[in-house]
């Protein structure tokens, strides 16, 4: 019995050995094949290229592969609007003399940057405590978002209120911002929404007005966290070692009713506008052939006249041979004419020289 109970043991081990071989093989074969139902498993480090994950680089760079490269592709479309860097150079040049009387020192302004970003990101990397200014664009009928770091607010503080001229001023971390601070910044935000103003005035009507100060991102929201934004950075240096910097931050959405207007190209002081191109259309409108007609005379009939008329009948005209005959061009009047005869050829004589309406 011993040796029948060994004998069934070797001969179900063989048998299991057999199924192994042959469901490992079936395995292989469906990995080989095209379409097979076995695929590969990417192992960690293959996943942490595809999201863009790299541990041997830098935190603050990986963002710029894998997904997030494909995830960020709509921030780049917004960045190529070449006019916002004309509007923007205008307003700098005029807010450096209107803060130079505001403060009675040497305030040099610089545009600093003009990135797109998403509206969540750009709340996340503002230090707290901060003062965020919400204005409202009248004409685009949407609001925009105006933040000044605390040096600049200490620094504009001291200048205001006889502070002593030393070369950094004195910060306090971790408190909030006192009322008279708060006011000092609404004034500095309505001089730089005034001047905004006045540079968009060129390229479309624009009026931004102050509208509230918030001082906690969460209730400082314009539009939604994943919207792109457009975020415009001047740097405000005042006497020596004195400045700050303040964020401008306009979301895609109300650049949107001037988009078309900020996407052309700037040539000058015209605005998008090709004289080349102007001259050559005019040359070749002037060389253009015109049907123009010659109306002696027009008369209201009835269907069932008309339905009435024959070969040989005689439509009577109320006019003379001496009445002017109006010239259209494409059905709009141009000008008088006399109708007259030249050797064998019915002519007209223009009465009036044809007038430019430029308003109209």
């Amino acid at each position: 019995m011993a040796d029948d109970s060994k004998i069934d043991d070797a001969a179900a081990a063989e048998a299991w050995a057999a199924s192994l071989e042959a469901e490992d093989a079936a395995k292989a074969a469906g990995a080989a094949a095209p379409g097979g139902g076995e695929q590969r498993i990417l192992n960690q480090s293959e996943i942490d290229t595809l999201l863009g994950f790299d541990a041997k680089e830098d935190k603050r760079n990986t963002a710029t592969d894998g997904i997030f490269a494909i995830l960020d592709k709509s921030m780049t479309a917004y960045d190529k609007l070449p006019m916002m860097e004309v509007v923007f150079d205008r307003m700098v040049r005029q807010l450096s003399t209107t803060m130079r009387n505001f403060t009675g020192k040497n305030v040099d302004v610089n545009f600093e940057s003009m990135t797109s970003l998403r509206f969540e990101d750009y709340l996340n990397s503002i230090p707290l405590p901060a003062l965020m200014d919400i204005f409202r664009a009248v004409e685009w009928e949407n609001f925009g978002m105006a933040t000044m770091d605390s040096s600049l607010i200490y620094s504009l503080v001291d200048i205001l209120l006889g502070g002593r001229k030393v070369a950094t001023p004195p910060r306090v971390e971790g408190r909030p911002y006192t009322t008279i601070e708060q006011d000092i910044v609404k004034r500095v935000v309505d001089i730089v929404l005034t001047e905004m103003s006045a540079a968009f005035e060129l390229l479309a009507p624009a009026s931004f007005v102050f509208e509230r100060m918030e001082t906690n991102p969460r209730f400082a929201s314009v539009t939604r966290p994943g919207n792109p934004v457009l975020l415009v950075r001047f740097r405000f240096d005042i006497m020596e070692d004195r400045g700050g910097i303040i964020d401008i931050m306009l979301p895609h959405a109300t650049l949107e009713p001037i988009r078309d207007l900020l996407l052309q190209m700037f040539m000058g002081e015209n605005f998008g506008q090709d004289t080349v191109w102007e001259k050559h259309l005019g040359k070749e409108l002037r060389s253009t052939n015109v049907e123009l007609e010659a109306v002696f005379k027009e008369k209201t009939a009835k269907l069932r006249d008309i339905m009435a008329l024959k070969v040989g009948t005689t439509l009577m005209l109320d006019c003379k041979q001496s009445d002017p005959v109006i010239l259209r061009c494409g059905g709009i009047p141009v000008t008088t004419a006399q109708i007259g005869r030249v050797e064998h050829s019915v002519a007209v004589s223009i009465n009036d020289a044809i007038k430019r309406k430029m308003e109209e």
